[in-house]
């Protein structure tokens, strides 16, 4: 959709080619930015990290390493990180939107008459608006009215510490224009870090968001003692709950059987590394929201607020989803760990 005053992009023309990226603007210095900019600096593409607070830039800048987040990790000399938002977007080839989903459109907001007409939005953040109910692409296009073609989406299983140490993983980049989806896998390609493209950006958004209230309930699991036939049982009826949902949307099913499905679920429903999983444990035990925020640094996990929006998703498309709405009442109306095992145990025997 156009938006008043936005920069009028429009969708590409058949005939325009889509050229090699080499410049590109990270909006957002947190673990999952700080990495994906390594990752676009070690491929060899010329990178401005951009970071909320101007003393996390200059320390960037100056020590190699983002003091508050991967604070382990040498970044390579192709990052430069800025607290000017205008330097950062300037004469570059992609953006990619590193910033937490609720937030993504007030930063926006501030950025849109920044960004270079042509390029690429990829959008990290894994949720749906609460309110709007609006996926992540979907936000941006409100927001620039640049047209889906130009909107990208970075899911899979993509644990930010583990990237950052180079072990190796796999992504999915998706956008409805495939070419621009390839000029991207070309600029993150390194030997640690391999990217397929695909053309379901719903898919691959719903997946994602998905999977972070998935993982609140593996956790829950864990943090009660149960073992692994409880937490795959969950792991698995939660991909079928993603998928139908997904499908309803308008997703294909083969996405949620690949990276951007089962690889982002299982990787975040298994790894203490993921804060869903971990938040989760915490409520398991008896922990109060405010209790487990504490114990995870302060931090809300994702799933926490994405399980309103998701549950109100699938009401509003008519598709059940008993373990999203069964944490979505541990979150948010007091049920207890307890109770929803028990509720979930106990639903009316049916075909799978």
């Amino acid at each position: 959709m156009s938006v008043p005053g936005a920069p009028s992009f429009g969708e590409r023309p058949v005939n325009e080619p889509v050229h090699s990226i080499q410049r590109v603007a990270v909006l957002g210095a947190g673990s999952w930015g700080t990495a994906f900019a390594k990752v676009l600096g070690d491929a060899g593409r010329d990178v401005r990290l951009w970071a909320r607070r101007c003393e996390i830039a200059e320390a960037i800048n100056a020590d190699r390493r983002n003091p508050d987040y991967l604070s382990d990790v040498a970044l390579p000399d192709t990052l430069r990180a800025t607290h000017d938002a205008a330097e950062a977007l300037d004469g570059v080839d992609a953006v990619i939107l590193a910033v937490p989903s609720q937030s993504l459109r007030a930063n926006l907001e501030q950025w849109r008459d920044l960004v270079p007409a042509g390029v690429t939005l990829t959008s990290l953040a894994k949720g749906v608006e609460l309110g709007t109910l609006k996926r992540m692409t979907e936000v941006i296009d409100d927001v620039t009215g640049v047209g889906p073609g130009r909107l990208a989406v970075v899911s899979g299983p993509n644990l930010a510490a583990e990237i950052a140490h180079e072990q190796p993983t796999a992504t999915v980049i998706a956008c409805s224009d495939h070419e621009r989806a390839v000029a991207l896998q070309t600029a993150c390609a390194t030997g640690y870090f391999r990217a397929y493209t695909n053309t379901d950006v719903v898919g691959a958004e719903l997946g994602g968001a998905g999977k972070n209230v998935i993982a609140l309930a593996v956790g829950v699991a864990s943090g009660m003692g149960l073992g692994d036939n409880s937490r795959a049982s969950l792991i698995t009826r939660g991909l079928a709950e993603m998928s139908r949902l997904g499908m309803a949307l308008g997703a294909s099913p083969l996405t949620f059987a690949g990276l951007a499905g089962m690889g982002d679920l299982v990787a975040t429903c298994s790894s203490p590394l993921s804060r869903n999983r971990t938040f989760g444990e915490q409520l398991g035990r008896g922990a109060s929201l405010a209790e487990a925020e504490k114990a995870n640094h302060g931090q809300v996990a994702e799933g926490v607020k994405s399980c309103l929006s998701i549950c109100e998703l699938g009401e509003r498309a008519g598709v059940e989803l008993p373990i999203a709405d069964a944490v979505r009442r541990v979150c948010h109306e007091g049920m207890t760990a307890h109770q929803m095992a028990k509720e979930l145990i106990s639903r009316a025997p049916k075909p799978e």
